[in-house]
């Protein structure tokens, strides 16, 4: 199978969706009044025997918006410092910070033959919400994300492994993890790429996904 066919199947996959893995920690949980303070999104691809791949990973630290809520015991559980000297130095604007994302995220749909980036999250309704809302207080007219339809690799880790928490679930998939570097969102995205990529690679290798036929009608064509 050539890297074209490939493609052609990523596009076929989730139809013309490119999932994309994206963990965001901020400073409380609602969405229209609390920070957002990291922001990082994995893209992923398809190699030529139909396995999803992670492929990039980019991260930010985020300036909270003005007026932003910070809850302490939010800080607290991430462990981010919002007076660090490098911290400063590296974090970004809201807009900005997701020019940053999206930009690359547009680069791989075109070159996975998608049409639009479906989010994959752990509990990803909090991070959709959270993500909607900076692109609605920036005023970004374009977003390659599909505006409400995800992917919750919480909901599938319950049913492929019977557990909803990250840490466990990636344990149950046989991925490493780390409590200690956990709840940063580039560790957290990294993790819930590979726990997404062994989920859905499982149930091809199972049957549930019909490559073969997918690629005899290609052979055909």
């Amino acid at each position: 199978m050539s890297d074209g066919q490939a493609r052609d199947l990523m596009a076929q996959r989730f139809r013309g969706f490119l999932p994309v893995v994206v963990d965001l920690e901020t400073g409380g949980f609602n969405a229209q009044s609390d920070a957002l303070l990291e922001i990082a999104a994995v893209t992923l691809t398809m190699d030529e025997q139909g396995n999803l791949i992670p492929d990039d990973t980019h991260a930010f630290h985020v300036k909270p918006f003005d007026g932003a809520n910070i809850e302490q015991a939010a800080l607290d559980f991430t462990g981010i410092d919002l007076d660090s000297p490098l911290r400063q130095q590296v974090a970004l604007n809201e807009h900005d910070a997701l020019g940053e994302i999206f930009k690359p995220v547009r680069k791989a749909i075109k070159a996975n033959q998608c049409t639009r980036a479906i989010l994959v999250g752990h509990n990803a309704a909090f991070d959709q919400g959270f993500l909607n809302a900076a692109i609605e207080r920036n005023g970004i007219k374009r977003s390659p994300f599909h505006p409400f339809s995800c992917f919750d690799t919480a909901t599938l880790g319950g049913l492929i492994y019977g557990q909803t928490v990250l840490a466990r679930a990636c344990r149950a998939a046989g991925i490493q993890f780390d409590n200690d570097s956990a709840h940063s969102a580039r560790y957290d995205t990294e993790r819930t790429a590979e726990l997404f990529c062994s989920m859905v690679n499982r149930y091809k290798d199972l049957g549930g996904w019909e490559l073969a036929q997918k690629e005899q009608s290609m052979d055909e064509d």
